[in-house]
Parts: C-alpha cells; structure tokens; sequence
C-alpha cells in the first residue's frame, strides 16, 4: 500500500514539473521567435558597444546612463569573436556610444572584410538576457507556490508567460526585464527571510538588490521599498504582540528566535530590523562595486568624461546635485553609477511625451495609469479585478504575502506617476510581474472557494494565452482589445509602446515584396540606426534626433510618389513628441492622411503629393545655425533667408533669421523675425509657449 500512495502523491508534482517546463520552453520560443525578426532597437547599439568595450579596456563612461550588467551579461558571446571597433572620437558620450555601436555592428560584414553581419552580432547579444525572462519566470512560480498555493504558481506562470508586454522586453539588450526580476528576486527573498531567518537568506536578499543595483538605476526604489515593508513587519508584529528577535546561531547556522531574559521590547525589535536593512544595504553596494570592478574612476587613466560630473548635475534640483556631489566627494558610489544617475534625473526633466494623439513638454500624472489599462490584456484586467473581489469577501487573507505583493509596485507606480519620463510602460515593467502573482493568488482562493471559478480562470487564462498568440511575434505595440488592438496603439502613445526602432527587418521586405527602389523615410532612430544598413534604398528625411545631433539631412519642399516613391513615416516621426510641440512637427499634416499600408503597426506608408516645407527648411536652419556658431555671418543669413522662404513663420527658421540678422546688427529685421517666430509659439499649449517665449524674450533683450 505505501508504494502506491507515494506514487499518487508525486503524479501532481510530476504533472506541475511537466507543465512548468513546459512553460517556460514556450516561453523561450516565443521570445526567440520575436527577436529574430526585428531590427536592432533605440538603444541596443548603444549598450552592445559600451559592454564590449568594458569588457575590453574597462571604460565605464561611454553608457554611464546605465549600469553594467546587463551590457557586460549580453556582449559575453561577442568577445571571442574578431571585430573591428571604432576608435573613440572624444564626442559627447551618448553620441560616441551610439554612432559607434552602429559602427561596431553594421561595419564587421563581408563588405566591410568582416566575418558578422549586424543580425547575428545582434543576435548573440540579445541570447544571455533571455535569461532574466526566464529567471523571472521561475521567481513568480515559486513565489506564487510558496506564498499561496501550486495552483496560484501556475496560474501566475501562465500569466506571466503569455503576457504580450512581458513578452515585448524578454530578449532585448536594455535593462528592463533585468530590473523587474531583480526587483521581484529582492522582495522574494526578503519575504523568505522573514519567513525563515537565516544568515544565509539574508545574503541571497543583499545578492538580488546588489544584482537590482547593478540592472538599472531606477532600482534604487528598493531603498524605500524595502523600509516600507520592514516596517509593515514591525507593526504587524506589534498589534499582534508576536515579537521575536534571533538570539544565538545554532549549530545548524540557522538562527533561532527566542525570547531573551526579560521580555521582548519594541526598541530591541526595532534595532533587528534596523540591522537587517543595513546587511542588504552594505552587501548590495559591495555587489554594486564589484561591476564597477571596486574602481570609482569612469574610465581608464587618460580618460575622462566629458562634460565632468561636477557640471552634468547642474540643471538638477539643488538637492538632487548636493546628494550625487557628496557621494561622489566621499567615492561612496562608482563615478560611472553617479553620473548616470544625474542622467536619468535630467531626461526626466527634459523628455516630452505624446498621450492620445497630443504632445506634452513634460509629463502627465495619468500616463502610467492609462499605459497599464491600455497595455496589460483583458485576461489580467479580469483576474486583478477577482482578486479585489476575493479580497473584499475574505477568501484571500494572507496578510504578510498580500503586503509583500502589493506595497512594492504601489510605491514604484506612485513613483512613476510623479515622474515626467513618460515614454513607455517598459518603466513600470516590474508591476507586471508582481501582478501575475497577485492575480494568481486571486484565480486560486476563489476556487478553493468554490470550484466554479475554475470555469472562469480556465476562460482566462485561454483567452490571455490567444490574445497573445494574435499579437505575436510583434509585441512592442501590443494593446489590448478594447483599446483596438496594436493597430491602434499608435493613436494613444509613442516611443516604446510602438515604435521603438524594431521594424526595419519587416520594412526591408515590405519593399523588396513591393519591388520599390526609390522612396522617402523619416525614421524614429535615425541617425543612430540607418534603414540603409537593413537594404532600404529611401532617401532619408530630418528627424528630431538628427537635430539633436546636428545632423543636416537635407529635404525638398515637395514630394510626389508618383515620380519619387512613398513616403515612410515611422509613429515616433509621425508624432515628432520629442520637440515638445506639434507646432514644430514637420509631419503634422500627416496625421490627417490616410496611410497606404502600415508596416508592423509602427511605419506608415504614404502614396500621393505632399508638400513638406519645414522639413526642407530644417537643413538650411541647422547650417545658418552652424555658419553663425563658426563666425561666418553672411553665409549664415544666406541659409537663413533660405529656410525662410521656405517655410515662413515657422518657428525655427524664424528664429535662426533672427539671429543671423542680429549679428549683422540689423536689429529692426531681427525683431520682426523673432516676432514672426513669437506669433506661431502662441498657438502652442501653454508650458511649451512659455519655454519658447522665454527664449525669444531674452533674444529680444540681448537686442
């Protein structure tokens, strides 16, 4: 009788096994099957060449905006291969890593007397972060499991493994995915230690924030989250009058928990949790350094980065560059880490954004909450909404798993909504992942409940895993069905909700099917990612990023696609958020033209006659721009004159009129210039109008 009582009780776990493998290989597939087809993304080159290169000559200044890891993790495959860098030119750092990294990958080709295409380098890279998918993957089952049940294990599983936007961000060379397991991993094992205290859970808690610190900067939210829920343990131990504290390790090297001589206070309570943070704490930055190598300096000796970290924390808030100054003083932190922490505070100050078809300076407080209802499926909606109905009625009641589940992703998200860098839900990433558990927890306490519910988690869980297949393999503009599916996406949001660079595989073939060899393209990522490296024969037309980078791609005024070919617009161009206004979009007239085709919902095609004058008079504006800053004035009003002809009393041309006849002293034309240019910034919304008001204003008193 025992043997088959012991073969009835393994048949289930040999049942999970098979089901969670299972899971994770399609997983796996999923996440190989999308990255195989799509183009290397906004900042993959980026990351790919700094990684490379801190391999190499350990430089950490070339992509100081984001810790090593995931960069020193995923150009691990490319070091025993034989490639041709590019020598540093000494640019600006994002400009440097990101020009060189399309250097890096697209130059190692038989063309270029390489052995390596871009796709394959690409490749390889993306390979090793595959692996924080799959450890997330795993972390949600067992955290599922051992908070809850075998059943909530598999349901967050499910979830977590069909979750399109999960899915959009398992295999890329950026730090999203990374960031989330580590967060989870953190707050897993902090949750396991209270549970079980040992010496040895503790480190594991301190190992995951070290390997969080080390993924993304925006994981020093671990900080907070980590008092928050210390201190929900201390006031659930103090109403329940439970408190305990370890007293001696035993010979086990398990510390045990008992009561010392007197009975226990809130103060000797209080200074274990105390010790238990700064244990994570100081294990955490040790891991932190030891990416960095234990060296404070950026770069190698004779480099330095440019501009020094003592002027980049300028335009931060007072408080903000005294924190990163001090750090930096006492070398409390790698100078690389400090540096790319003022990064992230700047590009959250300065970065536009784009939110149901209009454009905003800065940020908005809803966009995060309308980015999760837009971006998670229906199914998961339906199972965090049981879960909130389980929890009213009482059949969820583990308070200490509930608190460790819920209060972490409320403080990130309350975070995030404070934030003005609202480009993408890849920045809430880790909620996704604590909602797969939660929502498992949900689906299982109702069918302990009543077996009923089963049909509705079944029903669920079926349409999030078709819900998911329909989007595959093109997750990144992924929305749920009733915002209109991906294909609609666009309408609502930009950048990497949409387009983030990764269709150009698909736009190759798109023309190659179509047999066109002339068009015109206006690409989100270009100049740093070139259609033409991808076998696209379009011309290119100016972008925000060419601008950023002066980079003076010249445009006519006018194009018919009947003798010139289409015209390409990616959604990221299309909406032109990143000037801050759709005033100063030279493709708003765009918006309103019904596309030819729409290539993997982030490139519009165009066919018929368009008329695009302040994309034209963007070349002649940046070279009066150029001509003026190297003293050469009449050449200077010469360019200038010229793109406002081309587009008169549009913002910028005006503006470089202006200062062109400012330098002649022509201070009457120059007034009327910069009065023209401060006629069209009053249409704009009012934080754009007052920035460009403010500009024109002391270009008026400088007069």
């Amino acid at each position: 009788m025992m043997p088959a009582r012991a073969s009835t009780v393994s048949r289930p776990r040999r049942w999970a096994t098979a089901a969670v493998l299972a899971l994770l290989l399609i997983l796996t597939a999923q996440i190989l099957h999308a990255i195989h087809g799509q183009s290397l993304t906004w900042d993959e080159g980026d990351h790919i060449f700094a990684g490379y290169e801190s391999w190499e000559t350990h430089d950490f200044g070339l992509n100081p905006e984001h810790p090593p890891m995931v960069k020193l993790l995923a150009t691990l495959p490319l070091l025993p291969l034989h490639l041709n860098v590019p020598p540093l030119q000494h640019r600006f750092f994002k400009t440097e890593s990101y020009l060189d990294g399309q250097q890096l990958l697209f130059h190692n080709g038989p063309s270029d007397g390489g052995r390596y295409t871009a796709e394959t380098l690409v490749f390889l890279a993306r390979l090793p972060t595959v692996l924080f998918a799959l450890a997330a993957a795993v972390l949600v089952f067992l955290a599922a499991c051992e908070m809850f049940s075998l059943r909530a294990g598999l349901i967050a599983l499910t979830l977590f493994c069909f979750d399109p936007t999960l899915l959009a961000f398992g295999a890329y060379v950026t730090t999203d995915m990374a960031a989330s397991c580590t967060i989870f991993a953190t707050i897993y094992a902090l949750w396991r230690y209270l549970q079980r205290p040992t010496r040895a859970r503790l480190f594991v808690v301190g190992l995951a924030a070290g390997l969080a610190l080390a993924a993304k900067h925006s994981t020093l939210l671990l900080a907070p989250m980590l008092v928050l829920l210390l201190l929900g343990e201390f006031v659930r131990l103090w109403l329940t009058r439970t408190f305990a504290y370890p007293m001696h390790r035993a010979a086990s090297s398990r510390l045990t928990w008992a009561d010392g001589p007197g009975p226990p206070t809130l103060l000797r309570y209080a200074l274990h949790l105390f010790t238990v943070l700064a244990v994570i704490t100081v294990t955490a930055v040790l891991i932190l350094w030891a990416f960095y190598g234990f060296r404070y300096s950026a770069r190698p000796v004779g480099l330095a980065l440019s501009p020094s970290l003592a002027d980049y924390v300028g335009p931060l808030a007072s408080i903000e560059a005294r924190g990163i100054l001090f750090a930096a003083r006492f070398h409390l932190l790698p100078e690389s880490y400090l540096y790319g922490l003022a990064d992230v505070r700047r590009m959250a100050n300065d970065m536009p954004s784009y939110f149901f078809g209009h454009v905003y300076l800065h940020g908005i407080w809803y966009y995060f909450p309308a980015v999760f209802l837009i971006k998670s499926t229906l199914s998961l909606l339906a199972a965090l909404a049981l879960t909130a109905f389980a929890l009213a009625r009482g059949y969820l009641r583990l308070a200490r798993a509930l608190w460790f589940l819920i209060a972490p992703p409320a403080l990130y998200f309350a975070v995030a909504m404070s934030s003005h860098l609202n480009i993408g839900a890849r920045h809430i990433l880790p909620v996704w992942v604590f909602c797969c558990v939660l929502a498992g927890a949900g689906l299982s306490a109702l069918i302990d409940h009543n077996r009923r519910w089963l049909y509705f988690a079944v029903a669920i869980l079926l349409f999030q895993i078709a819900t998911t297949l329909r989007a595959s393999p093109n997750y990144i503009p992924y929305s749920n069905e009733a915002w209109g599916g991906p294909t609609h996406t666009y309408r609502y949001l930009s950048d990497s909700n949409t387009d983030w660079a990764q269709q150009l595989i698909a736009t190759s073939a798109y023309l190659r099917q179509h047999h066109i060899r002339r068009c015109s393209i206006a690409y989100f990522a270009a100049p740093f990612i070139l259609p033409a490296d991808y076998g696209i024969p379009c011309r290119l037309l100016p972008t925000p990023d060419s601008l950023f980078t002066d980079t003076i791609v010249p445009a006519p005024a006018h194009i018919d696609t009947r003798t010139d070919g289409p015209i390409l617009i990616s959604a990221g161009d299309l909406s032109s958020f990143e000037l801050g206004s759709s005033v100063l979009n030279p493709y708003q007239s765009f918006t309103n033209v019904t596309p030819t085709a729409f290539i993997e919902d982030g490139i519009f095609v165009f066919n018929g006659s368009f008329d695009i004058p302040l994309a034209a008079a963007l070349a002649p504006t940046q070279r009066a721009n150029a001509l003026l800053a190297a003293s050469n004035i009449p050449a200077a009003l010469q360019q200038a004159t010229l793109a406002e002809s081309i587009a008169p009393n549009s913002v910028q041309p005006e503006i470089a009129l202006g200062d062109a006849l400012a330098a002649t002293n022509n201070k009457s034309a120059a007034r009327q210039a910069y009065a023209r240019a401060a006629f069209t910034i009053q249409t704009m919304d009012p934080d754009a109008r007052a920035q460009w008001l403010t500009i024109i204003q002391k270009k008026l008193a400088a007069l």
